[in-house]
């Protein structure tokens, strides 16, 4: 039966100018940040299964105040090294889910943030993310990892990963926008990147302005919360604050 472990890189508020600015829930006013400012968590997640170590998405790319890398302490904290890190799973590319796909060491040098790992990229989202740029995307965290031979390309409107992971194309958030639902042992994993980002938007109806397409976006949340009740999912939630695993 899979594992399932948050890694969570704090809470922020991001407003229009789409930067990332920590927020303290203690100390911290939501009603001081700029209008229309959205407090969200920034949550990748580890599941380990019967042949895997998986990373879904790869957070912001922080760094802790002893300067090591926010998803390395995280995963460590629950007895794992980014080494043994076996596949990372890729819903998009924005900055606040693929900013950590490499990084910089003190010597200047750029590393891929799990040495062994094969990235999971839709080859179309890969494509759009280095034509559209900032401030959403950022092609300086994304190209060094495509020069890798780590990149395993996924195509089509669906299809299968060693026989038990699905990706589904959706394209709500963003144009070229992938889910993932992981089945082993009867469990149901369903991780929907920022097309299902937190428990309360499957419970609401309403268009989003931050999506690429509105419209969709509502009507794939309502898909996902119908066959995730019919069917058992557990839902990996990567912006909500208090609720990162929630079945329906």
């Amino acid at each position: 039966m899979p594992i399932i472990h948050p890694l969570s890189e704090g809470v922020f508020t991001i407003g229009h100018d789409k930067e990332f600015v920590p927020f303290n829930e203690e100390t911290d006013e939501l009603n001081d940040r700029p209008v229309g400012s959205l407090l969200v968590e920034v949550q990748p997640f580890l599941v380990i299964t019967k042949n895997d170590i998986i990373v879904l998405d790869t957070g912001l790319g922080f760094r802790t105040k002893e300067g090591i890398l926010q998803i390395h302490h995280n995963l460590r904290q629950h007895g794992y090294e980014p080494a043994q890190v076996t596949k990372v799973l890729l819903s998009h590319l924005h900055k606040d889910h693929a900013g950590c796909l490499v990084f910089t060491d003190n010597n200047g040098m750029t590393h891929t943030t799990f040495p062994n790992a094969e990235y999971y990229i839709y080859r179309e989202e890969a494509d759009f993310a280095l034509k559209k740029g900032l401030p959403s995307y950022y092609p300086h965290d994304i190209e060094p990892l495509l020069s890798t031979n780590q990149v395993r390309w996924i195509d089509g409107i669906t299809g299968t990963i060693n026989g038990y992971i699905t990706y589904m194309h959706s394209g709500g958030h963003c144009p070229q926008h992938i889910v993932y639902l992981i089945e082993e042992d009867g469990e149901k994993l369903f991780f929907g990147g920022d097309e299902a980002p937190q428990l309360k938007q499957l419970k609401m109806k309403y268009v989003a302005k931050y999506d690429y397409d509105g419209k969709k976006a509502m009507q794939l949340r309502e898909h996902y919360a119908e066959r995730g009740r019919n069917e058992n999912w557990k839902f990996m939630f990567y912006h909500d604050v208090k609720t990162p695993l929630s079945v329906l």
